[in-house]
């Protein structure tokens, strides 16, 4: 007798809490989908990942090397992919920062919500919200090594 009370109370709290989450999940469903939209770039005609692969394309063209696309959705909440890859000097790394904003406005309609650091630091963020690409010099890629501070990180694709 005493179990089957003990069983009675588990259910009704674990009732007692669905229905809790479910009232949560109502209201939160609006709010993240707000967050969602307001993390979106520019026309975003382009999802993130087609985004990554058209400007893979781009650093392709521009002559850029060691190409890694990495998914981040289930690491962080600031960015779904990170694309890095190494520009040989600073010249380089001005062109590559310059077409992929380019060629992300003209042909997927996506702007650039930020360019930071310079091409002689040996670092440069093109920030596209979900997608941050990070062009490197070897040096300061070695020395920061996202790959393995990201190791949890899924890899979608590498180019040596």
């Amino acid at each position: 007798m005493l179990q089957s009370r003990q069983i009675e109370f588990f259910h009704e709290k674990a009732a007692e809490k669905t229905s809790q989450l479910r009232t949560k999940r109502k209201f939160l469903n609006p709010l993240c989908s707000l967050w969602q939209k307001s993390r979106k770039t520019g026309g975003e005609d382009l999802e993130s990942l087609e985004l990554a692969h058209l400007l893979v394309e781009t650093v392709l063209d521009k002559k850029g090397s060691d190409i890694t696309l990495l998914d981040l959705r289930e690491q962080a909440v600031f960015a779904d992919y990170f694309l890095i890859c190494n520009g040989e000097n600073d010249r380089q790394l001005r062109a590559l920062a310059n077409s992929i904003a380019q060629d992300a406005k003209q042909k997927a309609k996506a702007l650039a919500k930020s360019i930071e650091g310079s091409p002689e630091s040996g670092w440069v963020l093109v920030d596209f919200g979900d997608l941050l690409v990070h062009l490197f010099s070897p040096d300061m890629r070695h020395y920061y090594d996202l790959e393995d501070l990201w190791d949890a990180a899924h890899v979608v694709m590498r180019m040596q």
